[in-house]
């Protein structure tokens, strides 16, 4: 991105009351209202802009100068970003997905918890009319997509076009790179600790220094690519085809654990499955876990919807997008366990009653929930969701971009 004195000429600014006028239009245009149209702010200074909450979906924003603006929690799904500066823009929990941003600069931005999925963020070249030259490219604005410096904790990027661009220590923490490509991309020193880079594409990638601690690297492409001083620690790899504690396949120590459930303890054999991959069994769906010892154990993006876990032990165990729908982990242990954008909705957090005047509290403290959904389906239950969470240990936990029952407020 050029400085403001090279600049091409095309540049415009425009009151803010137009500008306002012109967001007021558009959004009565995508209601389908009288008086509604789409709003063309191409090549408009929008530099320092306060935005949040705007619906521009669908909008032109061609070459815009957005730099510094606030666009939290805006929606911009299938937007044209192509070529604009947002450089140190503030885009926490903004809907951007399916947005052409070729070329686009978010060098330094804030993209915490938005949604990235299916943009394009390639390289972008830039012609104009010129009265004398005819059509004419922009000499600056032949580039790749530009994230260096760029916040996107918890953001979600799956199938987003980013062959080239440069995102050099740039902040992924926990973010979804899933099926993305990042074909020949300038990453070196990015932290992308927990994220969930599934069917990625890395040919050719430049990643020295990276930190890809406790990332998920199940069919990735990492073919040519510079992994240069890496750090792959704790890295999660496709799971084994089967599972065995002490000799017995893990399909049937689950089986004999549920039958010393039914059965209070007088058939089967409780499980003791510390460090366990559990995801080559898939799914857990309504399985009878209650009591299960299981801490640091895997079970990333398994479907545990509506499974029995109360008192469970699950301490540091990886539970990042998991399907926890209406399951029981009352009194469960959860003590820095990943929960990242796990689906905890309608889920039962409260206290377990294990003695007529003792109860064992759900203990979530230091547990990373960023991206989680703990909503309630109804109002009822989302007051019952609400009252779990003020009565579960949650001390240190981080709850950043979780999506909370109305009224509770944020701890992290």
């Amino acid at each position: 991105m050029p400085p403001a004195s090279s600049r091409p000429s095309l540049i415009r600014s425009l009151h803010a009351s137009v500008v306002r006028e012109a967001v007021e239009a558009h959004g009565r245009y995508l209601k389908g209202l009288p008086a509604g149209r789409r709003a063309v702010l191409s090549y408009v200074n929008l530099n320092n802009y306060e935005l949040d909450g705007a619906d521009l979906s669908e909008a032109d924003l061609t070459g815009a100068l957005l730099g510094g603006a606030s666009l939290r929690g805006a929606k911009l799904v299938r937007a044209t970003l192509y070529g604009a500066d947002l450089r140190d823009a503030d885009m926490r929990e903004a809907n951007l997905s399916r947005c052409d941003m070729r070329g686009a600069c978010l060098r330094g931005a804030n993209l915490g918890g938005a949604d990235l999925s299916g943009c394009d963020l390639r390289e972008g070249l830039t012609a104009v009319q010129d009265d004398d030259k005819g059509l004419r490219i922009l000499e600056h604005s032949k580039r790749p997509g530009e994230l260096d410096y760029a916040m996107l904790q918890g953001a979600n990027l799956s199938g987003a076009q980013m062959s080239g661009a440069f995102a050099r220590k740039a902040d992924f923490t926990d973010a979804d790179l899933s099926n993305v490509s990042l074909q020949g991309a300038k990453l070196a020193n990015a932290c992308l600790d927990g994220a969930d880079l599934t069917g990625a594409n890395l040919h050719n990638a430049e990643m020295t220094n990276v930190s890809l601690r406790r990332a998920v690297m199940v069919g990735v492409d990492v073919s040519g690519a510079d992994l240069t001083a890496a750090d792959l620690t704790d890295v999660l790899r496709a799971p084994p085809p089967i599972v065995y504690i002490d000799d017995l396949p893990l399909n049937e120590v689950i089986e004999a654990h549920e039958l010393f459930c039914r059965s209070d303890g007088r058939e089967g054999k409780a499980a003791r499955a510390s460090s366990v991959d559990f995801r080559p069994l898939k799914r857990l769906k309504e399985r009878r876990l209650s009591g299960l010892y299981a801490p640091e154990a895997v079970f990333f993006g398994m479907d545990l919807e509506g499974a029995h876990l109360q008192g469970a032990n699950l301490a540091g165990a990886d539970l990042r997008g998991t399907k926890l729908r209406g399951a029981d982990l009352r009194g469960a242990r959860l003590v820095g366990a990943q929960l990242a954008r796990a689906d905890l909705s309608n889920a039962k957090l409260g206290p377990l009653k294990i003695a007529e005047d003792r109860v064992l509290r759900t203990d979530l403290t230091r547990a990373v929930l960023r991206g989680a959904n703990l909503r309630g389906a109804s109002a009822p239950r989302a007051r019952l969701i609400e009252a779990d969470l003020d009565r579960a240990k949650m001390d240190g936990a981080d709850l950043r971009g979780a999506e909370l029952p109305p009224g509770t407020a944020s701890r992290s």
